[in-house]
């Protein structure tokens, strides 16, 4: 059985009908301020956690953001990171194009066991936010002999 071009033309019709609205929707959401980078993320940073056995890796992307502007909380299982990310040009100096902007960020998180906030690191290298997150001793898992 063939196709008629009837059936052609509808088609292409849908297709092009399917590609308008999607150009409809695309600038009805920048005109809210919608960017279609930002639709996975939103303005957080990405993170990882990892469970490493006696502790807990996490790990953010934080690039541009200076140690001085990041906090970081810890209660229990409770982590909560939050910082600034500053963009300033050199004083004296006027500004010809501007596609960097400032923000800021809060994310918590609920880790899945308690952690000993006494002797957790947390270093930044390199845009990276790297926090070992040892568990509590009573989270630990222990091994029991059976006699």
């Amino acid at each position: 059985m063939t196709t008629g071009w009837t059936d052609i033309n509808k088609m292409f019709e849908a297709m092009l009908l399917k590609g308008r609205l999607d150009e409809f929707y695309e600038d009805l959401g920048k005109s809210f301020g919608w960017r279609p980078e930002l639709a996975a993320v939103g303005y957080y940073p990405r993170t990882n956690l990892t469970d490493e056995g006696d502790h807990f890796l996490f790990i953010a992307e934080l690039p541009g953001i200076e140690k001085e502007n990041l906090q970081v909380k810890l209660q229990g299982n409770y982590l909560e990171i939050s910082g600034v990310n500053k963009i300033t040009g050199p004083e004296g100096y006027s500004t010809h194009r501007s596609e960097r902007k400032s923000t800021e960020f809060t994310r918590s998180f609920t880790l899945p066991a308690d952690v000993d906030a006494g002797k957790v690191k947390a270093t930044l290298k390199s845009g990276l936010l790297t926090l070992t997150l040892p568990k509590a001793e009573a989270m630990k898992p222990v091994q029991i002999t059976i006699n």
